[in-house]
């Protein structure tokens, strides 16, 4: 059975540069559109892009939505579906103005839309799971630190709540990078793998001495035990050598940065389970540090520092990605009001009889409201 079709081949090459080159799009969103493309073309039986008809956008959404998720053994997330669909969506509105493809018509792409009650779904805002920050002390607190590898590993988790830094970018830090005495972390995009190439310095968040001395003592155990200098590693990969049994095992560390962030995630993994806690990623701890921000931030510009010291430009990224109040917090501050709410005078607030009387003469200015 053919696997590909050389035509298609060659223009999604093209697709891909394009992606890369002219949207500066990251590896992983062109990663998401390639196996998007791929699973399209495969549906259609590697027919040429050419030949496209909204059918065949009919089918491959019908597919979509009978598809399970290996792992899970559940269907297709709605976000999944979404997201395939808009890339593919993309993909045939830039064929379409393609030489050789303007047989496409352009408004064809609109077939590739999800109904309007799965975009609603897959859209939504949920909880994000999140550790507590006595849950990761608790974490830490259960972490051996004897060898060297184990003292980075605490390290390593102490670090990603202390900086808030992503884990990609913290596999690729380096000693330099980090200012102990000014509480710093500078991200610089030249060298570390920082989300869209942002160059930005960050601060140590106020998340105890405790947390901030481990890695204190990490920092030192590099520089005065490994020798390490500043354009070593901060959390050098794992050396990996025929042991004393014969086999492959973990025998110290390298000199050298990890190449991703897959292994910091495994250390995640490990210690979370080793302390009886469900699995929460690195990039959780930045859930957590927005949810310790709404806590402890004053004011707007308290909140606007805190929003960029995550690499925020904009606060609302912070708060629509990152900022939904858990129900937890929700119930405690709609207790306080309650409370605020039994004592009108104290606090200025209108009485009730106020706010009925209000509310009536807008019924009689504006009919309609109920």
């Amino acid at each position: 059975m053919r696997k590909h079709h050389p035509a298609n081949e060659r223009i999604k090459h093209k697709y891909l540069g394009y992606l890369a080159n002219a949207r500066q799009l990251s590896e992983a969103s062109i990663d998401q559109a390639t196996a998007a493309i791929a699973a399209f073309e495969a549906s259609t039986g590697y027919r040429d892009f050419k030949l496209f008809r909204i059918e065949q956008a009919h089918q491959f959404k019908r597919k979509l939505a009978a598809q399970v998720n290996v792992e899970t053994g559940k269907p297709l997330a709605k976000a999944t579906i979404h997201s395939r669909l808009m890339a593919l969506k993309a993909f045939v509105q830039w064929l379409s103005r393609e030489p050789g493809y303007r047989k496409i018509n352009h408004n064809d792409a609109e077939h590739f839309n999800p109904s309007a009650n799965d975009g609603r779904i897959a859209a939504a805002t949920r909880e994000k799971p999140a550790p507590s920050i006595e849950q990761i002390r608790h974490v830490l607190a259960s972490m051996p630190g004897d060898t060297d590898i184990e003292k980075r590993n605490r390290a390593l988790i102490a670090f990603a709540l202390l900086s808030g830094a992503r884990d990609n970018a913290i596999a690729s830090l380096s000693v330099r990078h980090i200012d102990l005495a000014a509480r710093t972390v500078f991200q610089d995009a030249r060298d570390v793998r920082t989300k869209r190439r942002k160059t930005f310095t960050s601060c140590f968040f106020p998340v105890g001495d405790d947390i901030e001395a481990i890695v204190a003592e990490w920092l030192a155990h590099l520089a005065t035990v490994l020798l390490f200098g500043p354009d070593d590693p901060l959390f050098p990969k794992t050396r990996i050598a025929v042991g004393d049994s014969g086999g492959f095992e973990a025998t110290g560390l390298e000199r050298q940065h990890w190449t991703n962030a897959q292994a910091i995630r495994t250390i995640f993994r490990d210690a979370f389970t080793a302390a009886g806690l469900p699995y929460f990623n690195p990039h959780s701890f930045r859930t957590t540090l927005v949810r310790l921000g709404q806590k402890v931030c004053n004011g707007p510009e308290a909140f606007k520092a805190w929003s960029q010291n995550l690499g925020h430009e904009k606060v609302d990224t912070t708060f629509t990605s990152y900022g939904n109040v858990i129900h937890d917090r929700q119930a405690e501050i709609f207790a306080r009001l309650r409370e605020r709410a039994g004592t009108p005078e104290a606090e200025g607030l209108p009485d009730a009889e106020a706010v009925r009387n209000a509310f009536a003469v807008l019924q009689k200015a504006m009919p309609g409201v109920r």
